[in-house]
């Protein structure tokens, strides 16, 4: 390593638990004792480093370590990969799961493109109206709230399909995530945070306490330890797919669902499979860009916006100035637009992909641009063609150049609030994410209609947008963030501040963001977004609004030197890791 790492102050958080450890414990904890310098009750956040081999950036500081360790053990970038989202189920509660799904998106050494979609599925029970009430109104919370919001769970399947390109055992890959949860590991403050705020939801909606509700207070320091988890986690370790799809966690899971009257069988869960989807690529100024297809909206979004603003000399217009932020938020509307008309899951709707993310269409949607001008939502509508928010994302780049980029999801902080009873994992809301009804937004304020309507077995639209670049046909950059409908928009502004405005991959990602998605017509702003330039979009004409910070990117980058450039997002407790 050759660059100093630029290195939070460490979190310090040690409890005399640790000290205490019986000598049983730490024998039955094979993984952490041969891996001393990954400690669960002491630990850093490395926002940069750059590292000569292999490198992984995540949510979470001992995600990424386990992810960078199983490379230097002799796997590759699909088994760091694979130990890092196991070891986000557990440390990472808030969006890291194996009650979701997700995409993952990968470039092996050779260049063969792999896309596997583990999104979740509607239930056998799922039908076109079944958030509505007599009046064919929108039922409050019963898509976002309980079990009745939960979608058919896709990650262990997409892990266990993900490891189809591994070299380690599974078991082994496994290990950590089962050592986390069976022995515990410290919270952060933010993290005790967020298991506070959610207490009251999560004893509502489970049918019994957790390892969540355990404490009346949470603080950083506590240890949290989640034994049901870790039998969960045992029994995937032993039995693979049939340790979750079958046996005694699915009958978990169906008994959960009837705590809230969820729609969720044993059946659904024994017929769920993963899907593999061709990635999308295009060109943008020298680079190739790639990412996922349908049911993922994300992918045809960022090959649409960053088409549409290719004529453009955004480099001259410069970082978030009036001319480069309206011209970037007008190519937002009119991609946005044609995410609510045409995107759905292709198995279930003719997604117009190929006409969407072609350069002649996304030409043809910006010939009424006007450059000093607002755009209307009322006016801009989806083009004609003939043919979450809490998400997270992992990248990883190995010594051998494999590229992997992966989002997962539960869609909103903690999914739908319910830990299964026995099991001790949380559920998805992603049901939400379907069109309850043609015109009725979801809890994003996303707009959808006939593509992306309620089906049995339909996997519902997403925003996720795990992306990889190429130069010159060699592995570049991987990147992705969570965000809900705010994913596409983050990885397009992450890769023009990259690719345009020639920032280091920790600037861009640290960068301030703005976010546009047709309806409603504003723009949304984070709260270090520059004033003046907010007082000048409004003088043109366009809304905004000032909010929190939205999304926390990760993104490798490959220098010219070869070496892997790791960042983790200023906004969380992202961390990276290698050697």
């Amino acid at each position: 390593m050759q660059t100093k790492p630029n290195i939070l102050p460490s979190l310090k958080l040690v409890l005399s638990f640790f000290v205490l450890l019986s000598l049983n414990a730490v024998k039955a904890q094979p993984f952490l004792k041969a891996h001393p310098h990954i400690n669960p009750y002491r630990y850093e956040i490395v926002k940069e480093m750059t590292f000569d081999n292999g490198a992984v950036t995540s949510a979470s500081p001992l995600a990424s370590m386990v992810g960078a360790a199983m490379m230097k053990d002799g796997g590759n970038a699909f088994d760091a990969a694979i130990a890092t989202q196991l070891s986000l189920a557990v440390v990472f509660p808030g969006a890291g799961n194996i009650g979701g799904g997700g995409f993952m998106l990968a470039r092996k050494a050779n260049g063969e493109l792999i896309g596997i979609d583990y999104r979740e599925a509607a239930p056998s029970k799922a039908s076109r109206d079944m958030y509505l009430d007599e009046k064919g109104d929108p039922i409050p919370e019963k898509s976002t709230r309980g079990t009745t919001a939960s979608g058919i769970p896709g990650s262990i399947a997409g892990i266990i399909s993900t490891h189809a390109y591994a070299k380690l055992p599974f078991a082994k890959l496994i290990e950590p995530a089962i050592e986390f949860a069976e022995f515990g590991y410290v919270i952060s403050e933010r993290e005790a945070k967020g298991l506070n705020s959610e207490k009251a939801n999560f004893l509502k909606h489970s049918s019994a306490p957790s390892a969540f509700t355990q404490k009346e207070v949470w603080k950083a320091g506590d240890t949290l330890i989640q034994p049901e988890l870790a039998a969960t986690l045992k029994r995937i370790q032993k039995n693979g797919l049939a340790g979750f799809y079958e046996g005694e966690t699915a009958a978990y899971i169906v008994k959960e669902m009837g705590h809230t009257g969820g729609y969720i069988t044993l059946e659904d869960l024994k017929k769920y499979t993963p899907k593999f989807r061709k990635p999308l690529e295009f060109d943008y100024k020298g680079h190739h860009i790639i990412s996922f297809a349908p049911p993922s909206s994300g992918g045809i979004l960022i090959a649409q916006m960053m088409q549409m603003i290719a004529p453009f000399n955004v480099e001259k217009m410069g970082l978030n100035t009036l001319e480069s932020v309206s011209l970037m938020v007008e190519a937002q509307r009119r991609a946005y637009a044609d995410r609510a008309e045409h995107m759905g899951d292709p198995d279930y709707w003719k997604v117009p992909t190929k006409t969407l993310i072609s350069n002649s269409y996304a030409q043809a949607r910006m010939s009424d641009y006007k450059a000093g001008e607002a755009g209307s939502s009322k006016t801009t509508l989806a083009g004609q063609v003939h043919e979450s928010e809490q998400t997270t994302h992992f990248s990883v780049i190995d010594k051998e150049g494999n590229m992997v980029a992966i989002t997962t999801t539960l869609n909103d902080t903690y999914g739908n609030k319910t830990i299964v009873a026995g099991a001790g994992f949380l559920l998805n809301n992603e049901m939400d994410d379907f069109s309850i009804k043609p015109g009725v937004p979801n809890m994003y304020g996303a707009l959808g209609g006939e593509a992306n309507a309620i089906q049995p077995g339909k996997r519902m639209l997403s925003s996720m947008t795990p992306t990889l670049v190429t130069v010159n046909n060699k592995p570049y950059i991987s990147i992705g963030t969570p965000g809900g409908t705010t994913i596409p928009n983050q990885v397009y502004e992450g890769l023009v501040n990259i690719i345009d405005h020639k920032m280091s991959i920790k600037q861009a990602i640290d960068a301030t963001r703005f976010h546009h998605q047709w309806i409603p017509d504003v723009i949304a702003v984070e709260s270090d977004f520059p004033e003046d330039i907010e007082n000048g979009l409004k003088a043109m004409g366009y809304k905004t609004m000032r909010r929190g910070k939205f999304g926390r990117m990760d993104g490798i980058q490959i220098s010219a030197q070869g070496k892997r450039v790791a960042a983790g997002d200023k906004r969380g407790d992202d961390s990276v890791a290698g050697y």
